[in-house]
């Protein structure tokens, strides 16, 4: 579970409502057209945009932005490692037995080609494939909820203009003006929310999560490779160790020598 996700949408809900909470006249921002507007127009549009099935998935896409399902980079290094010294130890063909204990499907693949004796171009150039085509499903979802983000600003605008027409059709009873205007104005506030709260925001957690994925995917590609050329294990966990953020590998390299 991603603790910051969860605290970024509750913490900045909870502030916007707070504050409207601590005024008067709270039961202006309550309003169910203007939520059908922005949430229904967004939505409807964006099915424009973008295929039913491609659109109906963005639910399970939404999961990566509250969880990780990809394995920490220390923990991807050292399973590779040891595979690393059981080919070093027993020969290439002995890490076939590791297979059912790796979970990584992406993992197991390579491994599993370099056990066949396929050449490392043709494993690199496979596994690279497996990695674009992963990209690209990233990127649909991103593009999905960056397109809701969007529309919903934009139909909070058409909510605010519907409103702002009936309040004009009512200019002969002057004292429904201003409750008219306050009605008109929360679909923008609505749409506003919307996007900046959920929409866009969730987008960017889902582009940071493909990164952090193709950057573990990477490693992987390298370590088998590693494995296949008979690298010395030392050899393979100072390769995968490039991909680490500088002070992660300061960290790592105190806890080896304490």
């Amino acid at each position: 579970m991603d603790i910051a996700t969860l605290i970024g949408l509750i913490a900045s809900a909870v502030l916007v409502i707070a504050s409207i909470l601590t005024g008067s006249g709270v039961s202006f921002f309550f309003s169910l057209p203007s939520v059908m507007i922005v949430f229904g127009g967004a939505f409807g549009a964006t099915l424009v945009n973008f295929p039913l099935k491609d659109v109906l998935a963005v639910v399970n896409v939404a999961k990566k932005t509250f969880m990780s399902t990809i394995d920490a980079p220390q923990e991807t290094i050292e399973t590779l490692v040891k595979i690393a010294e059981k080919a070093r130890r027993e020969g290439i063909l002995a890490i076939e037995r590791e297979l059912d204990t790796i979970t990584d499907p992406f993992m197991r693949l390579g491994i599993q080609y370099a056990v066949d004796g396929v050449e490392p171009e043709v494993i690199r150039s496979i596994l690279e494939s497996e990695l674009t085509g992963m990209e690209t499903r990233h990127m649909l979802g991103k593009k999905v909820f960056e397109a809701l983000g969007t529309y919903a600003p934009a139909f909070g605008m058409v909510g605010t203009l519907i409103g702002l027409i009936q309040m004009l059709a009512a200019l002969d009873d002057p004292s429904k003006i201003g409750a008219g205007m306050a009605t008109a104005l929360v679909t923008t506030l609505y749409g506003s929310m919307a996007a900046n709260i959920i929409f866009l925001p969730m987008a960017g957690k889902l582009e940071y999560r493909s990164g952090e994925e193709v950057r573990q995917k990477e490693m992987v590609i390298e370590g088998i490779l590693s494995i296949q050329s008979g690298d010395n294990p030392r050899v393979v966990k100072q390769k995968l160790t490039t991909f680490l953020p500088p002070a992660v590998r300061v960290d790592d390299e105190a806890a080896q020598a304490a």
